[in-house]
């Protein structure tokens, strides 16, 4: 597993962004996990997921020219990103992101930032309806650009409400881009799999994975 999705985990269960346990989701499933980047709450937290987020683009294949982060968890997610990407990586991208409400007086508008223009990335924490990312890419789309994909901080690889494709799958669907994951499901597995300390939750996670996974585990 490369070497910024363990980052991303140790970090994730450092602050508690990454928990184990009973977690009824929206879909009312009960999961034995349950992440909120809401908890990178921290100098050091925030620098780490940055780096995370950084790490993940400097290996991607997705070509693009900007950076978008929808309101409101995606604001810091871009910032810290592009911050990161200059500071470690010496790659300069602009970037930009919504408001909930477009201001009527001073400047005004709805988006805040560099001008949307060309390939935009959009950075997101997870999927799930699709809702955050299907609105960034009408706005990015009202700007005249081109949405050239989204990266999230974790995919749950789970079936979508159609039943047979995960969320992220659907979402590629419907708004034609691809969707990728600083890490994934899968990732999480594997390192459950090489933790001594935190095997013990390893069971319950494969059985969901079985039950709600849209490529079932069949190591279980």
């Amino acid at each position: 597993m490369k070497n910024y999705k363990t980052q991303f985990l140790n970090l994730a269960l450092k602050y508690g962004a990454l928990r184990f346990g009973e977690f009824e989701l929206k879909s009312g499933r009960i999961s034995p996990y349950f992440f909120n980047a809401g908890l990178f709450n921290t100098g050091h937290a925030a620098a780490g997921l940055g780096q995370c987020y950084a790490s993940a683009l400097s290996k991607t294949d997705i070509k693009f020219d900007m950076l978008f982060g929808p309101a409101y968890k995606g604001i810091s997610l871009v910032t810290l990103t592009a911050a990161t990407l200059a500071e470690n990586h010496g790659i300069d991208y602009p970037f930009a992101y919504n408001r909930k409400e477009a201001k009527t007086h001073g400047e005004g508008g709805a988006n805040i930032g560099a001008d949307i223009t060309g390939r935009v990335l959009i950075l997101d924490d997870v999927i799930t309806a699709g809702t955050a990312a299907t609105q960034a890419v009408e706005i990015i789309h009202a700007e005249g650009a081109e949405p050239a994909g989204i990266l999230v901080a974790l995919d749950r690889e789970e079936i979508g409400r159609e039943g047979q494709l995960s969320a992220v799958q659907e979402l590629q669907n419907r708004i034609g881009v691809p969707v990728q994951s600083i890490v994934s499901l899968s990732d999480l597995v594997n390192h459950l799999e090489s933790s001594g300390e935190l095997v013990k939750f390893l069971p319950a996670v494969r059985e969901y994975r079985n039950r709600y996974g849209a490529t079932p585990d069949k190591s279980a």
